[in-house]
C-alpha cells in the first residue's frame, strides 16, 4: 500500500479524544478451531438469543473490518437477505446493521467492494492507529488471517470469543501463529441456552 501522511491519509482522524477499540468478535469450536479444512462453518451456532445479543452489540459499534474471504461470505448473504420473507426479526435487524455500518475490508487483489465498504491492502500500523483515532464507534473484527496479522502489532484491544460445544479435532485455528505472546484480563463470560459460552478478554495494558 502507498504510504500516505496524516494530512492526506484517509484514515486520519477528523476530532474527539477518545481511541477506538479494534474488538476480536468469532466463534470458534472448544478446541480452538473457527472453521473446517474445507471451510464449512455450519456448526456455528446462532439462534435468535445469540442474535439478539450480538445485534445489541453491533448497533453500539462503529465499523465492521473483514478480511476479504470472510466479507465475502457476509456480502454474498447480507446484502441480499432483508427481502426474504423467510428470515427471522433478528436476522432482519442485522441486515440493516450490515449495509448501513461502514466497512474496511483487507485485500490486496480487490480494488473495490459493495457501498460504504473501503479496500485496504496491507495491514500498515500507522494507518490502522489512524483509523482507531477517528472519531466513532468500536470497530468489529472478523477473520483469522488479518486477526494473527494485527495481533502482530499489538492492535487487537479486545477478544470477545463465542466457543461452541463441539469438538472437531481438525480444521484452521482460530490463531493462526500470530507469533506473539499476550497478558489477557477477563472482562467476563455469558452462557447462552444453546451451549455457546462468550469469553470476553481483553488485552492488558490495552
Amino acid at each position: 500500500m502507498e504510504r500516505t501522511t496524516a494530512a492526506t491519509s484517509p484514515f486520519a482522524a477528523t476530532g474527539g479524544t477518545r481511541m477506538r477499540k479494534i474488538i476480536l468478535m468469532m466463534s470458534a469450536s472448544l478446541d480452538g478451531f473457527f472453521e473446517t479444512l474445507d471451510r464449512d462453518i455450519s456448526w456455528h451456532l446462532v439462534d435468535d438469543e445469540l442474535l439478539g445479543f450480538l445485534n445489541e452489540q453491533f448497533r453500539g459499534m462503529g465499523a465492521f473490518m473483514f478480511g476479504r474471504i470472510t466479507y465475502d461470505v457476509m456480502a454474498d448473504y447480507w446484502n441480499t437477505a432483508a427481502p426474504d420473507p423467510d428470515i427471522s426479526a433478528h436476522m432482519f435487524e442485522f441486515a440493516g446493521i450490515w449495509r448501513e455500518m461502514p466497512k474496511f475490508v483487507f485485500s490486496r487483489t480487490l480494488t473495490q467492494a459493495g457501498s460504504n465498504t473501503t479496500v485496504i491492502h496491507d495491514v500498515v500500523p500507522e494507518q490502522i492507529a489512524e483509523l482507531k483515532a477517528q472519531p466513532g464507534g468500536d470497530i468489529v473484527l472478523s477473520g483469522a488471517n488479518l486477526a494473527s496479522a494485527l495481533m502482530q502489532h499489538g492492535l487487537i484491544d479486545e477478544f470477545r470469543i463465542r466457543v461452541n460445544p463441539i469438538v472437531l479435532g481438525q480444521g484452521r485455528p482460530l490463531f493462526e501463529d500470530p507469533g506473539v505472546r499476550m497478558g489477557l484480563r477477563l472482562e467476563g463470560t455469558r452462557t447462552f441456552r444453546n451451549g455457546v459460552v462468550l469469553l470476553h478478554y481483553s488485552r492488558n495494558g490495552a
